[in-house]
């Protein structure tokens, strides 16, 4: 099926409205609390490979248990997380609660460990009355736009993602328990070295693999100085403003965005008031560069959080 620029995207069952030229689409009124069929999880897979982040409005989703089943549908489903921990008895689910602070830099999620989660899933549970959207950026669109040089050298390197970061922010803006989220954030340690640029396993799809964990992300066989400024000069074609969707949230809403080719942000723009949404993710694969050669390990053991996805 042809589709315009004006008119809905289009796949097998479903319409998603695009909301953006180079990321992002939307969908109102789908029930996806109960089981859903093949043709429409292709249907779904298809829209994310396209669009690489997808926001259902109306969703029907009201439960973890809801969350949960859904994300299971494109895959094993990892652990909350590597080292914080989930949502009380359900262990698959992460809270991302504005009282523990706001993740308010770029970032690909837990991109530390050997396979990172292929995609997410985010769930509306309080929503502030203004502000509190999430950024999601195209680092394919983002990888696209670099000239021809830039690309090549940028093909050829790799870098070392770690949970053991730096954090930058100054302490009068730090929230009130920063310390101990500190602590949890990085009670065992990650280190992983992926490719920057990172072949997506379904759409064959380049795209910068960066971001997140770059507070202390280095360049294989470069300085640290050289690194930053290298991550600098590419993350600014992350997050221009033409490859980045802005979510707005309204209660009943889940978004599910590609995390082997996406960045995302939660802008601190809410004046304190409440901000909770649920994160469940997708067991991933192990990323793999231009040249066919996978992420190698260096440190800490990830198996408990995630299995490791086959790529169908």
């Amino acid at each position: 099926m042809t589709t315009t620029a004006e008119s809905p995207v289009t796949t097998e069952t479903l319409h998603f409205t695009k909301l953006g030229s180079r990321i992002g689409a939307e969908i109102r009124g789908l029930d996806l609390s109960g089981p859903l069929s093949e043709d429409r999880i292709a249907a779904i897979r298809a829209a994310l490979n396209r669009h690489k982040a997808l926001v259902f409005r109306e969703a029907n989703i009201r439960t973890d248990e809801d969350q949960v089943r859904f994300a299971a549908h494109f895959g094993p489903l990892t652990a909350a997380h590597p080292t914080v921990a989930s949502v009380d008895g359900a262990k698959n689910v992460l809270p991302v609660d504005s009282e523990n602070g706001s993740a308010n830099t770029w970032h690909t999620d837990v991109t530390f460990v050997l396979n990172p989660p292929q995609a997410s899933t985010l769930r509306s549970i309080t929503v502030p009355p203004y502000g509190g959207e999430t950024l999601i950026a195209s680092s394919a669109a983002a990888y696209k736009d670099l000239p021809e040089e830039l690309r090549t050298f940028a093909d050829s390197l790799w870098a070392v993602h770690t949970n053991d970061y730096d954090y930058s922010v100054p302490k009068n803006l730090e929230h009130a328990n920063a310390t101990e989220r500190r602590a949890e954030f990085t009670r065992e340690i990650f280190e992983t070295v992926h490719p920057v640029v990172r072949v997506h396993p379904l759409t064959g799809e380049r795209g910068l693999f960066i971001g997140g964990f770059a507070q202390r992300l280095r360049i294989v066989g470069l300085s640290n100085t050289e690194s930053k400024d290298i991550i600098r000069l590419l993350q600014a074609y992350v997050t221009r403003p033409e490859n980045i969707v802005r979510v707005a949230w309204e209660p009943n809403q889940v978004v599910l965005f590609d995390n082997r080719i996406t960045q995302h942000y939660a802008p601190d723009n809410f004046d304190g008031a409440p901000r909770t949404l649920n994160r469940v993710t997708i067991a991933g694969d192990v990323p793999v560069g231009v040249a066919g050669l996978p992420s190698q390990p260096v440190q800490g053991d990830s198996s408990a959080y995630s299995v490791i996805a086959q790529v169908s």
